[in-house]
């Protein structure tokens, strides 16, 4: 009944001094309080988004302080899912709006954030050995709201304490499975943008694999990051699953990669630079370069021959694939730079002007070396 999507809301009854009066008159304290404040949110509901958002914050704040009262019981944490996921909804609301000029961006979200920290103190300090009462149940749905927020607001150093918080939590392999593949999904993110992939190839696919079938948006969504992770693992997906969640934008920068071929690499980044800046996966896509780098040399080797490959054949190879503003330096630097990364094995002649490469393996298995 404190849902801002039930039928409840259109009662224009409710909206009315004397039912705020009524509240306040038959409910003890500190429920009243609670009550008073989401009348005052459906109240401003249709009017002022920020003001509305202030209402449902003082409603959380109420429902924090109840949660400390309540010391041997824990049947308000389905109160408090639904009252924290209203209280960032109307946050972006507000945020959106920015009716009042002089609040910067971010700034409302970023209150809730400290709203819905206050619960997840709550929860966390709940030390009681019973299972079945504690409030640390309620953790792992608040860390997923506050995951949204300090990903949209770009402040991913704050996630850091929270996945700590669930990673070292004795109840993180218990808690429901719906809430399990959100807190793995961003946390697969986080990683990814940490340059962790094999962490965010585990999240991501822990995601994905367990997500319900006929949840297409969101499996494509998960693939969204899962895929150029994979990608940057040397594991290049099959065109039928693009095909299946509509992702066919990977497919041209899949044939790119594995063919060495820069030059289309760059068109097709020209080409779906919107879907994945929209994404947020630009500068991850970009790191594909090295791997196309690494097969075409590859190809190079697999043409000469011989182990011991001339930086001006690379230099070649590369001006004929449409890298044109790039000379011997700059070819060495890149050549150290897969050396570094394990992507070849191998070192650079200086003096020769040659990439000696190993006669075992000269070319790794990226899953193997990333």
């Amino acid at each position: 009944m404190l849902s801002l999507r039930h039928n409840h809301v259109s009662i224009p009854q409710l909206s009315t001094d004397t039912a705020m009066t009524k509240a306040m008159e038959h409910l003890p304290t500190p429920f009243d309080d609670l009550v008073l404040y989401h009348l005052k949110t459906i109240a401003s509901l249709s009017n002022d988004n920020y003001a509305t958002y202030t209402h449902q914050s003082m409603g959380v704040q109420c429902l924090t302080k109840i949660l400390q009262l309540q010391k041997e019981e824990n049947w308000m944490l389905p109160v408090m899912n639904i009252m924290c996921l209203e209280l960032r909804l109307l946050a972006i609301r507000a945020e959106n709006s920015r009716t009042n000029k002089n609040m910067k961006p971010g700034e409302v979200l970023e209150k809730c954030a400290e709203c819905l920290m206050g619960c997840f103190r709550v929860c966390a300090a709940d030390n009681r050995s019973s299972e079945d009462d504690t409030k640390r149940w309620g953790m792992l749905v608040l860390v997923n709201q506050l995951l949204k927020v300090y990903f949209r607001i770009n402040k991913l150093h704050l996630c850091k304490p929270l996945i700590r918080a669930i990673d070292s939590s004795a109840y993180k392999d218990h808690f429901a499975l719906a809430q399990q593949i959100t807190y793995k999904f961003f946390v697969g993110r986080k990683a990814m943008f940490d340059s962790d992939y094999k962490a965010a190839d585990e999240h991501l696919t822990f995601a994905f694999e367990r997500c319900h079938r006929q949840s297409k948006k969101n499996k494509r969504l998960i693939l969204m990051y899962l895929i150029p992770v994979k990608m940057l693992l040397g594991f290049m997906p099959k065109r039928m699953l693009l095909e299946k969640y509509s992702l066919l934008e990977f497919w041209e920068l899949v044939e790119a990669v594995k063919n060495g071929d820069l030059r289309s690499l760059e068109r097709v980044m020209d080409k779906h630079e919107t879907f994945f800046i929209g994404a947020g996966i630009y500068l991850i896509v970009e790191k594909l370069k090295l791997i196309a780098y690494r097969n075409l040399f590859k190809k190079v080797y697999l043409v000469l021959n011989t182990h011991q490959i001339p930086v001006e054949s690379l230099l070649m190879s590369l001006k004929m694939h449409g890298v044109e503003d790039v000379d011997m330096d700059e070819t060495e630097c890149l050549v150290a730079n897969l050396i570094y990364e394990g992507k070849i094995k191998g070192y650079i002649s200086h003096q020769h002007k040659k990439l000696v490469i190993s006669k075992q393996n000269p070319f790794p298995r990226l899953s193997s070396t990333t």
